[in-house]
């Protein structure tokens, strides 16, 4: 009896199921196109076009300034850093009134990190022996994790499209602190050209 009546509700659900469907689809027609589309061509549409970095071939400081100097280190350091890794990637600095290809602006900073180190102590080997014979042992390590806070060079270099201001490169790097002034010189380079080190972009 109850198999026929499973069987009679399942029916009826597919009986259901083979009737009209209430909900019609409907949407509202597109608006008509604005006059000026057929003649104004939309660049945002596009993407826009690879940026060409084999042109960019002198530079100047950014609103004519050099970078500003802090506590550890005075901006000339900086300034020679960055001059040299630019240098380096084809890139010349102009001395006279011609307009350049690119502006630069670049910063130093000083910030502090928090740094995480696990050591594994070794405790050990431990066993016995029992009136059966020699009984276990192993070596045993345990986890130690030393925290501490480390100061690091952080140097920020900015490329701008000197025709139009657009911004065309930009990178930050980081490197330990260092106490000397043959240090702290090394310490910057090495900053610079951990930053510089993908221009250009391939």
């Amino acid at each position: 009896m109850k198999g026929r009546s499973g069987l009679l509700a399942l029916c009826l659900g597919l009986a259901a199921c083979q009737g009209s469907n209430p909900y019609v689809a409907t949407s509202n027609p597109l608006p008509p196109a604005p006059p000026e589309a057929a003649t104004v061509f939309d660049r945002s549409a596009y993407p826009a076009p690879p940026r060409d970095y084999g042109r960019y071939r002198s530079w100047a400081w950014l609103n004519g300034r050099l970078p500003p100097g802090t506590a550890w280190a005075d901006s000339a350091q900086v300034a020679e850093a960055v001059s040299d890794a630019l240098d380096q990637r084809g890139l010349r600095p102009l001395h006279d009134n011609r307009p350049a290809d690119l502006f630069v602006s670049a910063e130093l900073r000083l910030e502090t990190r928090i740094r995480q180190v696990r050591d594994d102590y070794d405790s050990g080997y431990y066993g016995g022996y029992n009136r059966y014979g020699s009984g276990y042992g192993m070596y045993n390590t345990v986890p130690v994790v030393r925290t501490y806070q480390e100061q690091v060079v952080v140097v920020r270099v900015d490329l701008f499209d000197a025709r139009n201001g657009q911004p065309v490169w930009s990178a930050s790097a980081e490197t330990s602190q260092r106490g000397h002034q043959s240090e702290r010189t090394d310490a910057i380079r090495e900053a610079v050209e951990k930053a510089m080190s993908a221009y250009p972009p391939s």
